[in-house]
């Protein structure tokens, strides 16, 4: 069973028979298209599951056509071109582009950007379901408009908090350490100081407390570790 369909769109032949072998090698179902229009043709007909698009197409530039695919498709797309500009890269990335890379390239690379894409994509696609409502007892939290309600009353948290108690309730009973929270609530890159979550979980103790909660609606220290948040039958 293949592993996904891949629309490779270059005008250089070499470079298509070459992906094309690679990626089948690896299980993955390829189509293909030689210019701009042609590539909104293919995509159109054979819904692939990812796109690797070379920037310098005749016809239609991969700009364009990346331009075009976005107004109706969060398809993967990753952007091939022999231009090595930042500006171009930034360029593609803001047109919805979900990785880059410059030619010359190694082909087992390009197939490991593609399993990492598609791979985070289908961890979205299977993830974001369950990630619109979180229940917990009294405690609702809606991830699409970042609210949240406790015993029908609302809380009103700021965009790190509702992150850090989303990322408690989606998984109760189980223990995340300081770091962790840190980097789902204000990313891996932030390198400030780990304590600075424990004054988010006493603001949202505090919250909870003030909408006749109590206990910080059960958010339990873990003293060396972290913060996890209890099921209501199990306090």
């Amino acid at each position: 069973m293949a592993k996904g369909k891949v629309l490779v769109v270059d005008d250089e032949s070499k470079i298509v028979t070459l992906l094309r072998a690679y990626l089948v090698r690896e299980g993955y179902q390829v189509v293909e298209a030689s210019d701009g229009n042609q590539a909104l043709e293919v995509f159109q007909q054979e819904t692939p599951d990812l796109i690797i698009l070379d920037l310098m197409l005749p016809g239609l530039d991969g700009w364009e056509v990346c331009r075009e695919i976005r107004r109706s498709s969060e398809v993967p797309i990753i952007m091939l071109t022999a231009r090595d500009e930042d500006a171009d890269k930034l360029v593609g990335l803001e047109l919805g582009a979900d990785d880059y890379i410059t030619k010359p390239f190694s082909p087992r690379e390009l197939v490991a950007r593609v399993r990492a894409v598609l791979r985070r994509t289908q961890s979205a696609k299977t993830t974001v379901p369950s990630l619109k409502r979180l229940t917990l007892g009294n405690l609702v939290l809606d991830e699409e408009r970042f609210q949240a309600t406790c015993h029908g009353h609302p809380l009103t948290l700021t965009p790190t908090e509702f992150r850090i108690l989303a990322a408690l309730v989606r998984d109760p009973g189980r223990v995340l350490s300081r770091t962790q929270l840190l980097d789902i609530a204000l990313g891996e890159t932030y390198e400030g100081y780990e304590r600075t979550i424990d004054t988010h979980v006493k603001n949202l103790r505090q919250k909870f407390t003030a909408v006749g909660a109590g206990e910080g609606c059960h958010i339990i220290t873990v003293h060396g570790i972290g913060y996890k948040i209890e099921e209501p039958e199990h306090v």
